[in-house]
Parts: structure tokens; C-alpha cells; sequence
């Protein structure tokens, strides 16, 4: 199969097989510029089931790039509460402000000014090239590599780094439709060449693909292991009234509300009584102990929270999880 079978049978799949999703309705040009954007930094480490009901929302609430612009931190911030990783909600902001300011309000259609906006690298970058400037880009995300991957049957450290990675996107040739491409190789990623389990069958490409004939569906992974790290948590109760406090001790959540914490040894985590919870937060894994405290007079930058009051406070996943499990004990 050369380049051009290769493109045929994948746009081919594509055209039946293509998720419905809100950002590849039909839109005017300045719409398809605002919803990639939107949908592809959310996209960044997140999965497409997780988004759409967000990105449904803050289109809703901040419809166009100028709105986005002037938008107000905290209703910017509680459009994305619980999506995580809240940086890429305030690079979103000073992306709109920087294409307000230098780019007449327009997506830039360069590489090289795409990458200069806060928050946009390689792959978002590429993505918005292909998908809204129907130029002959092939983004290449965790879907891209993990076909190459397996169609190539590539496992040395050489062989799965980036660059080589990049240079392997060549197998699939160039399309007249380069925006649908894209998006075809991703969606087989997601839909068909799956982490587990992957849907050979169903494969346009299974008769390339050197895993399908050796069985081994395998991906060898750069991805260093998650860091397992342990904390306690202390929990101030007053009536029905939570202490909570604006994080600026830890890299993780900068700014925003988390009960008052610290970093323990393991030793003493495990010589705790008290119960603990664990969370995963992007390579951590968290082991946190539970321990009720007499409320102290004063924490910096502190508030009590109600319980029946959560709405209408912006509160990271990390914060209600914990809250959560509080409340079921």
C-alpha cells in the first residue's frame, strides 16, 4: 500500500466513521478559528468525552475571541472549574489579548507566530495549521504516535523518540484535504487504535500495520513512572463551614482554593490512623491522610466555606474530591 492507497482508505474511514463534535459544525471562518482554539488547548491532556461538556458551556457563556479577551479572571476561572490544569485557561485569555493586539483579532496562519501565543506549542500549533488553515500538517499527539508506533512496530528508545517519530509521519503522505486528514488519523487513534484493546478489524490500514501481524499491540512509552508523593490535610470544621485556603505553597493549583496541606514523609503516612484518600494529578500520585483540627484564630488568605455554598466558588476538582470524601466519613 503507498502513500496515496494510505490517505484514500483513511479519509475514506473517516468520512463514515467521524465523531459528531461541536467544534466541527458547520462554522464561519471566524467561528472555526475561535472553536479550534478553544477545543484544542482543551484538548491538551484531556480527553474528548471530558471536554465537550465544558467547551458546550464556555462557548455559551464566552462565545468569540474579543469576549474571551476582556473577560473577568473569575468567571473566566469558573467556566473551567473542574477541567484542571487552570493554566491553560489563563493562556487562553492572554492568547485572545495577544491576537487582539497583533494579529488584528485574526488566528495567525504562520507556524512560528501560532507557537509564539502563551500556551501554543508543536502540536497545537500544527493542529490549528491542519484543521483551520487546511495546510499539510499532521499533528502529532499520543493517537499519531501510538499508530506509528504500532504500524512500524517501533520499541528502542531511538525509535519512539520525537524526532524519529517525526520523521516516521512521512508514511502517510499528503491529502488535497489536509484540514479532514488531520482529523482522520487522530480519530483512528482514538476510536480504533486504542492504548488497549485496539479494534483491529475495523483498521483501514490493518494490512500495513506490523503489530496486527506480530500480535503484539504493546506501546513502549517515553513517559517517566508517576512520582508517588504523601501529604496531610488538615480539616478546620465550624457548624456546616469548611477552612479552605488560597494555595501559594505548592507548584500544583497555584492560586486557588485547596484545604490547608502539607508534605509528609511515607513513614509517617503510613503510622497515621486517620483516613486518606489518593489522587492522581498529572505525574503525581497523591496519597493524602485526613486529619481533623481545632480551627487555629488565623490562616493567610483563608475563607470558610459552606458546604451548600460550592457553586458559587471556583473549586478545583483536587478540592471537591477531597470535600467529598470529608463528607462521606
Amino acid at each position: 500500500m503507498n502513500n496515496q492507497s494510505i490517505t484514500k482508505e483513511i479519509l475514506k474511514w473517516y468520512d463514515n466513521n467521524k465523531r459528531i463534535l461541536p467544534w466541527r459544525k458547520h462554522l464561519t471562518n471566524r467561528q472555526k478559528e475561535y472553536f479550534t482554539l478553544v477545543s484544542e488547548v482543551m484538548l491538551q491532556q484531556t480527553q474528548v468525552k471530558t471536554v465537550i461538556p465544558f467547551f458546550n458551556n464556555f462557548i455559551k457563556k464566552i462565545p468569540n475571541l474579543k469576549t474571551l479577551a476582556k473577560t473577568r479572571d473569575k468567571k473566566l476561572m469558573k467556566c473551567w472549574e473542574g477541567l484542571g490544569y487552570y493554566s491553560r485557561a489563563k493562556n487562553l485569555k492572554k492568547t485572545a489579548q495577544k491576537i487582539i493586539k497583533e494579529f488584528n483579532g485574526k488566528l495567525p496562519n504562520n507556524i512560528d507566530h501560532l507557537k509564539s501565543l502563551p500556551g501554543i506549542g508543536d502540536y497545537t500549533s500544527s493542529a490549528i495549521m491542519a484543521i483551520v488553515f487546511n495546510e499539510q500538517f499532521i499533528p502529532l499527539d499520543g493517537n499519531v504516535e501510538r499508530i506509528l508506533k504500532r504500524i512500524l512496530y517501533l520499541k528502542t528508545k531511538k525509535e519512539i523518540s520525537k524526532d524519529n517519530l517525526q520523521k516516521k509521519k512521512s508514511l502517510f503522505g499528503k491529502s488535497s484535504r489536509p484540514s479532514d486528514y488531520a482529523q482522520s488519523i487522530m480519530e483512528i487513534g482514538a476510536l480504533i487504535c486504542k492504548p488497549k484493546d485496539p479494534l483491529c478489524h475495523k483498521c483501514p490500514i490493518n494490512n500495513i500495520c506490523i503489530a496486527y501481524k506480530k500480535n503484539d499491540f504493546n506501546i513502549k512509552s517515553k513517559n517517566k513512572s508517576n512520582k508517588v508523593k504523601y501529604f496531610e490535610a488538615e480539616i478546620y470544621k465550624s457548624k456546616s463551614k469548611y477552612l479552605l485556603v488560597k494555595n501559594t505553597k505548592f507548584n500544583f493549583l497555584k492560586n486557588l482554593l485547596i484545604f490547608p496541606m502539607r508534605e509528609i514523609n511515607q513513614k509517617k503516612f503510613r503510622s497515621s490512623i486517620n483516613k486518606s484518600i489518593n489522587i492522581r494529578m498529572s505525574n503525581m500520585d497523591m496519597k493524602i491522610t485526613i486529619k481533623n483540627k481545632k480551627r487555629k484564630k488565623y490562616i493567610t488568605n483563608s475563607l470558610l466555606l459552606d458546604k451548600n455554598d460550592i457553586k458559587n466558588h471556583i473549586l478545583p476538582s483536587f478540592t471537591k474530591k477531597i470535600l467529598n470524601s470529608i463528607m462521606r466519613y
